[in-house]
């Protein structure tokens, strides 16, 4: 289980994502169980919707995502 401190810096650094990263860490995300979304609902869902699920798909995975520098950055 992830601290609350853990949760919370999730939280931040998923807040800053946007559709073309989410799209990258749902295609490559390593996960005990198929992400298969199809690209119609990923391109017209709302962000804050994707990141959402996202952050469930980490908390349920106990999992941090891995962003490139620049994402992380901003």
């Amino acid at each position: 289980m992830l601290a609350a401190e853990q949760v919370e810096e999730l939280t931040c650094l998923i807040s800053v994502l946007g559709r073309a990263e989410l799209l990258k860490q749902f295609a490559n995300f390593p996960g005990r169980f198929p992400i298969d979304f199809t690209p119609a609902f990923l391109k017209t869902a709302p962000l804050e919707q994707l990141r959402h699920i996202f952050l469930a798909l980490c908390l349920q995975c106990q999992k941090f995502p891995r962003l490139e520098r620049e994402t992380a950055a901003a």
